[in-house]
């Protein structure tokens, strides 16, 4: 099967709500003595991603073995597959998408729902064929209703949205609940925005957690943040998966996603899922800063100003909070403190600001 692109954020715009209403709930755990709170007004879920900030660089791999003057280790004995030969994919694989097309669209015309899926791929992306998105629209819905996964899930999406085929909620559900069934790690977050989406409140949020937890345990970022959220907010959830809710943030936080970065400094911070820890609050609130989250670089004001996990800043403080202040996130306690400071501490902030934006 061809991979298919992690579409689920734009087409179900339901996770805002989700962060609200969780955050509402979350914030009866540590409502005294919290160091850091979080904004869950329209805006705070807002954020761009950017390049990966300085100093947070990937491991060497085989630069790191010559370097130590070590012989790298033998590559692992390849497992005898005896099952049958996808000539198809191989030729998509291999990028001969000419040839891949052609063995495809064979299969695909007697009704192979894989083969199909691979067509539809192919038409949408233009490899090996002109870009035919109705094309494409056509077999994703043949492979969609031949049982394929891949294909029933980027079928939902286009009948969500009604593009290239007539929209239909209807239809569109059920192909997306029947991916998820099936195990589409991307269906099965869909399909819990989708139920919370339609049971508002905590029912929503029960029916929608077992799916979750399938989609976070395939390395779904999104998804392990929502378990996270959901194993903090909601009451009947046992205390051993309770217990686990600041590690699926953190996984959430080490795959990139910033909103769990974000919330992973608060939660470290204010003691949520676990111990304080001011020293890993603040490095993850700066990485989601660094990357342009509003919230975690307001958040990191304070942080400056209060000596917790770094030493006092107020320059960086400021200018923290002027560039949070831009993004049209605004905070009084933190205009009194930039008022506060004399002209030569504002000046360098707004320089410090203007040389991390055009960076």
């Amino acid at each position: 099967m061809p991979s298919t692109k992690k579409l689920y954020r734009n087409p179900v715009k339901v996770f805002t709500a989700l962060l609200v209403s969780v955050a509402a709930v979350t914030s009866v755990h540590a409502q005294s003595n919290q160091a850091v709170t979080r904004p869950v007004g329209p805006e705070a879920g807002k954020m761009e991603r950017q390049q990966q900030p300085d100093g947070l660089v990937p491991s060497g791999g085989v630069e790191l073995y010559r370097r130590m003057g070590a012989a790298l280790p033998a590559p692992p004995e390849e497992k005898t597959y005896s099952g049958k030969v996808d000539e198809a994919y191989g030729a998509y694989q291999r990028g001969m998408y000419v040839e891949a097309m052609k063995l495809a669209l064979e299969r695909a015309q007697q009704g192979d729902a894989a083969a199909q899926t691979l067509v539809a791929e192919m038409m949408t992306k233009g490899q090996g064929i002109a870009r035919d998105p109705k094309g494409a629209a056509f077999w994703y819905g043949q492979a969609a209703e031949g049982g394929d996964a891949a294909a029933m899930f980027q079928y939902a999406l286009l009948l969500m949205t009604g593009r290239d085929v007539p929209a239909d909620k209807k239809k569109a559900d059920d192909f997306m609940r029947r991916a998820a069934e099936a195990g589409n790690s991307a269906a099965q977050f869909n399909w819990g925005q989708i139920l919370i989406s339609d049971n508002p409140g905590e029912k929503g949020m029960q029916l929608a957690l077992p799916f979750y937890e399938k989609s976070a345990s395939q390395g779904v970022a999104d998804a392990q943040y929502a378990v996270a959220q959901l194993y903090m907010a909601l009451r009947e959830v046992a205390p051993t998966k309770k217990a686990q809710a600041r590690d699926w943030m953190l996984r959430s936080a080490k795959a990139g996603y910033d909103t769990a970065q974000l919330d992973m400094g608060i939660w470290y911070v204010n003691g949520v899922g676990g111990e304080r820890d001011y020293d890993k609050g603040f490095e993850w609130l700066r990485i989601a800063a660094m990357r342009g989250n509003v919230v975690a670089q307001n958040k990191l004001a304070y942080l400056y100003i209060n000596a917790l996990g770094t030493r006092p800043n107020p320059v960086e403080a400021a200018k923290w909070y002027v560039l949070s202040r831009r993004a049209g996130l605004q905070d009084a306690g933190l205009e009194d403190f930039y008022l506060g400071i004399n002209e030569d501490q504002q000046k360098q902030a707004i320089d410090a600001a203007n040389k991390f934006r055009r960076n």
